[in-house]
């Protein structure tokens, strides 16, 4: 038994838990795009959705972001993806 009061198993399901990158769901990326795209004053539309999609896309830090941002991409141009 141990004596310092820790449990290993508990430790390393914490560590795995906030290792884990959780990504936005779809509508929570398209909601903070929206957001930026009328702070800055420019108009919504397809073209500007895209800009900003391609811009995060080309910035990914990995291929499950990319993934996500290519899905959404997709869905701009009534793609299933």
């Amino acid at each position: 038994m141990r004596q310092d009061g820790s449990n290993p198993k508990i430790e390393n399901d914490i560590s795995r838990y906030f290792s884990e990158v959780i990504m936005p769901s779809q509508q929570e990326t398209l909601g903070h795009i929206v957001v930026e795209i009328l702070r800055s004053g420019r108009n919504l539309n397809r073209k500007s959705l895209c800009s900003k999609l391609l811009t995060r896309l080309e910035l990914a830090s990995g291929p499950e972001q990319e993934r996500h941002y290519q899905q959404l991409i997709g869905m701009l141009f009534g793609r299933d993806e």
